[in-house]
């Protein structure tokens, strides 16, 4: 069954890289548009089969009372493209302009914290919510906890489709890299990962005040920071506070292509995010198979048993963190089962190629309606 997909995304992000990658090699015509052509995340080039949508709505970010005019531009380009599915999120941004012109059938994507965080910051964003959700005809998502709060909002659960988003595990394996540790000079260090953007939602504040407590007690643990964001500027002045400017590394953002090598130099992968669906960065670490030390919240449990995977704390706690951060490091001779438990669960649960033919199988079934009745 081919089919004229117009996958809607709020900006260019890995994940929108790659979905429309994979999509490009599907039998089916992909086509792009975009809610803000700035936002962009990500530096890879598309397949030329995937077809940018022109349109005047992308040019800015648009305040909420200009969604008339938004919602009226974005039906032009329904129109003018005629497409037989709309694949869109997330939720209270693009999938709720698909829902305001009442298109069908409407696959919306949640993203993790649109469901799980920004759904309940107000009575509004509570009703875009409600209300996209109502005239979507399928929800895909990539974690449990997406689904439960879904149901929450009175979404049937016999019409979401829940899928890790995955990984390449080929390019995220436990393979060494002495290359990057001799460059830094890390050969004789044990090297704490975090790989999450610098926002507060994300937590990293409360990773570097962890090791800032315990850094001493530490000697030769690093704590490397890869990413970026509205933080920095406190981030450098805890480091420096805590006189540890040597002992934390701001590597900022770095090329996808190098991601994978500071996986396979870490140590210990740590993340204390408040709000995630099944978090990329925490599958990619588990693929090279590194000791993961996350923050206890509903979609991380699904990954990680504290003791085989890795460690969970409460989240928020960054005391609980520090000193689970102190205790792993103390039994790091010992982490060779939780590596091999970590690659595992990888290969078992976080296959992309696997994965994704998912969201193909949500195509043929919520377009066979469609077929019939044309």
């Amino acid at each position: 069954m081919d089919l004229k997909i117009l996958y809607c995304s709020q900006g260019y992000s890995p994940h929108d890289f790659r979905f429309l990658s994979a999509l490009a090699e599907s039998e089916h015509e992909i086509h792009w548009l975009r809610l803000e052509r700035n936002l962009v995340l990500e530096n890879r080039p598309l397949a030329q089969s995937i077809h940018l949508v022109e349109w005047k709505g992308d040019e800015r970010r648009h305040p909420w009372r200009e969604y008339k005019w938004l919602k009226e531009e974005f039906q032009k380009a329904v129109n003018s493209l005629q497409p037989d599915i709309i694949h869109s999120g997330p939720i209270q941004k693009v999938a709720f302009l698909a829902a305001l012109i009442n298109f069908h059938p409407l696959i919306s994507m949640s993203w993790g914290t649109d469901l799980l965080m920004d759904a309940d910051r107000n009575f509004i964003w509570q009703a875009i919510t409600r209300f996209t959700l109502k005239r979507s005809d399928w929800l895909i998502g990539d974690c449990l906890a997406v689904q439960r709060k879904a149901e929450e909002f009175g979404f049937p659960p016999t019409r979401t489709t829940i899928f890790p988003w995955g990984i390449d595990l080929q390019l995220f394996q436990p393979k060494s890299n002495p290359n990057l540790r001799q460059r830094f000079g890390w050969q004789d260090k044990f090297v704490i990962l975090c790989t999450r953007n610098w926002e507060a939602r994300y937590g990293v504040d409360l990773v570097v005040r962890a090791f800032c407590r315990i850094a001493y007690q530490m000697k030769d643990a690093v704590l490397v920071l890869v990413g970026g964001g509205s933080q920095e500027e406190m981030l450098r002045k805890m480091v420096a506070e805590s006189n540890l400017d040597g002992r934390v590394y701001f590597a900022g953002r770095i090329d996808y292509a190098e991601l994978p090598q500071y996986y396979k130099s870490a140590d210990l992968y740590i993340s204390a995010s408040h709000s995630d669906g099944s978090s990329v960065s925490l599958l990619e670490a588990l693929g090279c198979g590194c000791p993961v030390l996350v923050s206890d919240i509903a979609a991380n449990r699904e990954w990680v048993e504290s003791g085989t995977q890795g460690w969970l704390f409460k989240d928020g706690d960054w005391q609980e963190m520090a000193e689970k951060m102190l205790l792993i490091f103390n039994g790091r001779d010992k982490l060779f089962p939780i590596r091999q438990n970590a690659r595992q669960t990888a290969m078992q649960k976080a296959d992309w190629g696997k994965n994704f033919q998912s969201l193909l199988l949500t195509y043929q079934t919520v377009c066979k309606p469609k077929m019939k009745s044309e």
